[in-house]
């Protein structure tokens, strides 16, 4: 227990100091983006840095995987570099059990990093949407206790409520005429946006009035030509990209019900859920990095290595998302792809553990030898040659 608690809390402070670098890192390339914008209707510096704060938590939650490899194999580095690994070893604690205190410690922030994506990212990644239009002068309908409001030719515009994707509920639709008087009424349970922009309502209720009386007329479905843009819609709704997992599961299997094209959203959603597994692939696979290199190889090195494999793990995701979507293929698949061989990959240099010990894995070999690399640290390891050969003449 004490054990688990000396590498959680070094693997837990490494994990904070990287994952806060590595977001600031990203928001910074975000911003810089931003500062494109600047100039536009009212869009100023300060909007381009709000916008990048709110869109931070969204980041933050992309980039755990990579944070979690370079936090273990910085943490597990020191303990290496300090011969503190031996010496739990000579105490007969195995590999399994060190790399196991770092797992335990893997487990409360798959937690925290879930809440983080149900409750925190989809309202800021919304509200960044909606300011940043209010500042470019789109426009934004009015938001109110009741919905939202709009209002064009004498028509108003009431939606109780926002689905994810293009779905809308409650809406009721006012026609009034040139003197005032109301026309007709319209009270539609759901509506989605085809592509050609019109509304499907659902669940419709009509009324309209005829020599001062109420016609009622009820259809299951009506189309309707909204005054509202595609624009002003996607900055009310939350694209698919930013809704909770636990949504993004229901919007799935209503789009299956009504027999519509889901593929999208499930590559989304699978792609979440490969998040955690990630985090776990990437505490296995940096295990051969430390294991038996002990005091061989600096800090510096070791997260060399950790960042060209979290760069290839995160393009390897990109390209099997975007295939999968091209080629129509089970999105689980195409999404759980990368992070499953990871896993395979790092167990099977974990049964390999007493081999690590007696000969360093090839595939750091392999990524030292690249040229940026060998400029990297090919001074210090020439001198640390010399000094080993000055060594060498002074026991001579």
């Amino acid at each position: 227990m004490l054990l688990d608690r000396y590498i959680g809390g070094l693997t837990l402070r490494a994990f904070l100091i990287i994952s806060i670098g590595l977001t600031a890192l990203f928001s910074l390339l975000t911003f810089v983006e931003q500062l494109s914008y600047v100039g536009r209707g009212n869009y100023r510096v300060t909007d381009a840095l709000i916008y990048v704060l709110l869109t931070a938590p969204y980041r933050l939650l992309q980039l755990t995987p990579v944070s979690m490899l370079l936090s273990t194999l910085l943490a597990l580095g020191t303990l290496a570099r300090a011969s503190e690994l031996t010496a739990f070893r000579s105490l007969g604690i195995s590999e399994a059990r060190i790399i196991g205190a770092v797992l335990k410690l893997a487990f409360p922030i798959i937690v925290a990093l879930f809440l983080v994506a149900q409750f925190v990212v989809p309202p800021t990644q919304q509200l960044a949407q909606r300011q940043q239009a209010a500042a470019l002068n789109d426009a934004v309908p009015l938001l109110s206790a009741d919905g939202f409001w709009a209002e064009n030719n004498r028509q108003y515009l009431n939606v109780q409520d926002f689905g994810y994707g293009n779905v809308m509920e409650g809406i009721e639709i006012y026609s009034f005429g040139d003197d005032g008087t109301l026309h007709s009424y319209i009270h539609a349970d759901r509506a989605d946006i085809e592509p050609d922009g019109t509304w499907l309502l659902t669940g419709v209720l009509r009324k309209q009035v005829v020599s001062s009386q109420f016609i009622t007329q009820k259809f299951a479905s009506l189309g309707w030509n909204s005054f509202i843009s595609g624009r002003e819609v996607q900055l009310l709704t939350l694209p698919p990209e930013t809704m909770p997992p636990v949504a993004l599961y229901e919007y799935i299997q209503g789009l299956k019900r009504l027999h519509q094209q889901a593929i999208r959203y499930e590559q989304k959603f699978w792609t979440m859920v490969s998040i955690p597994l990630s985090i776990l692939a990437m505490v296995l696979i940096a295990a051969p990095f430390v294991f038996g290199t002990q005091r061989s190889q600096s800090a510096g090195r070791q997260l060399f290595i950790g960042t060209i494999l979290g760069v290839v793990f995160l393009l390897s995701q990109q390209i099997t998302s975007y295939l999968g979507l091209l080629l129509d293929l089970n999105p689980a698949v195409s999404a759980l792809a990368p992070t499953l061989l990871l896993l395979g990959l790092g167990g099977y240099l974990l049964q390999r553990q007493h081999d690590l010990l007696a000969r360093p894995s090839h595939f750091p070999q392999f990524l030292e030898k690249l040229p940026i690399a060998r400029a990297l640290f090919g001074k210090q390891n020439d001198e640390d040659e010399a000094k080993s050969d000055d060594l060498k003449h002074e026991v001579k």
